[in-house]
């Protein structure tokens, strides 16, 4: 394999598979620093479809892992208004944007967990500026990774350390249905096509109620919405986009006050660079009342009192536990590849617009919108319909329709 050529598929198939950069339109980028190499063939790839500017900004997380050492943690968490101005004024001139997350598990571990949940404060408020241009605007934006040295030693430690990187490479590539040959572009309309068929079949059912058990313990019922709908019924945006690479999900928002029982994690979470592994939360009339957590429970507490809706969920997404990144068999550590190797769940801001105050019905609202991993290879999931028909969505961590 020519790993550089395959570098320049992989950048061109996120600019236009993923963002679908327009002629005449500027990309706001946030990169992680560790994958300054890439960011270039990326931007010449966005270039090439005609963007007007691609506008970086460098996230460096080990110069904010010094600086919330040392600094108070209202300054930390503080969005400046120069950080604002500077995407503010791009996303007014109709920029799409990208997140280009790079990982280094290890770099958070012996930061304490009070200044990991001010980095991520920080970095998520920021992030918010993005996401709500993106509701507002309409614009196309798209969250992708940048395999790093110290990501690939850390998820591949049987691999040598000169050999790890280029095998991530490979992985990515894979997880993203990108080979030497194919026709990215007609790779991915297919892979759309097929999600959006699925959901619209799910859809047809009138699910009200689904209902999660596994042998970890995970007992959760979650109401839906007349509204919750996985499928895309007819609507298309009006710039095609695809905002998660990779992605195996189909999804949708559930009722706000309507989530009772408890669910535990599946895979590790991620905030602020500090891994937190081994939890679960319990939840009464929508909201969780308790977090269950031998470590990061502090990270976790601050996260669901964040504001008045963080502790409510958003998003309901159904994974199959046997998809392509589960069966790879590698924990990637990253929220943005692990959720989609196992049903998954949202806390925070609901997917789509909110509901009309008058509305019966309630899609939650927050600043925050965090996705945690739920799927096991036993996870059972039954829907309830409208009529009251008990219906088996998942059997063995798998679809069942």
């Amino acid at each position: 394999m020519n790993l550089d050529a395959m570098k320049r598929k992989y950048a061109y198939t996120l600019a236009r598979v993923g963002l679908n950069v327009q002629p005449g339109q500027p990309v706001l980028v946030e990169a992680a620093i560790e994958g300054a190499d890439f960011t270039p063939i990326f931007a010449e790839e966005c270039y090439k479809l005609g963007a007007s500017n691609v506008i970086v900004h460098y996230l460096d997380e080990p110069n904010m892992k010094i600086a919330a050492k040392y600094r108070p943690d209202a300054d930390v968490r503080r969005v400046e208004d120069w950080e604002e101005l500077q995407n503010q004024k791009y996303l007014d001139q109709g920029a799409c944007y990208v997140r280009l997350e790079g990982v280094n598990p290890a770099l958070m571990a012996d930061v304490p967990e009070a200044q990991a949940n001010a980095i991520f404060a920080h970095t998520d408020a920021v992030r918010n500026i993005m996401r709500k241009a993106s509701r507002e605007k309409h614009c196309q934006w798209l969250i992708a990774m940048i395999p790093t040295q110290a990501w690939a030693e850390y998820i591949l430690p049987d691999v040598p350390k000169e050999d790890a990187l280029e095998e991530l490479w490979k992985l990515i590539l894979k997880i993203c249905y990108i080979d030497e040959t194919n026709d990215v572009v007609a790779t991915w309309e297919e892979k759309s096509k097929k999600n959006n068929e699925r959901g619209l079949k799910i859809d047809s059912y009138h699910f009200r109620k689904l209902h999660y058990t596994a042998a970890n313990g995970t007992d959760l019922t979650v109401t839906l919405t007349p509204y919750s709908k996985f499928g895309m019924s007819g609507w298309t945006p009006k710039i095609p986009y695809q905002p998660n690479i990779p992605t195996e999900e189909i999804c949708t928002a559930p009722e706000k006050y309507g989530t009772d029982g408890v669910v535990y994690a599946a895979k590790p979470l991620v905030l602020g660079g500090k891994s937190i592994e081994n939890f679960g939360f319990r939840f009464e009339k929508g909201k969780v009342v308790e977090v269950i957590a031998d470590q990061g429970r502090e990270m976790l507490e601050a996260l669901v009192a964040m504001d008045e809706g963080a502790g409510y969920l958003g998003e309901v997404a159904l994974v199959e536990y046997h998809s392509p990144i589960s069966m790879s068999g590698v924990v990637y550590y990253t929220t943005l590849i692990d959720e989609n190797a196992s049903c998954h769940l949202a806390l925070g801001r609901a997917l789509g617009r909110p509901l009309p105050e008058d509305d019966p019905w309630t899609f939650n609202n927050s600043t925050i919108h965090i996705d945690f991993m739920v799927g096991t290879p036993d996870l059972r999931i039954v829907g309830t319909t409208e009529s009251g028909e008990e219906v088996v969505v998942f059997d063995q961590g798998d679809f069942a329709l």
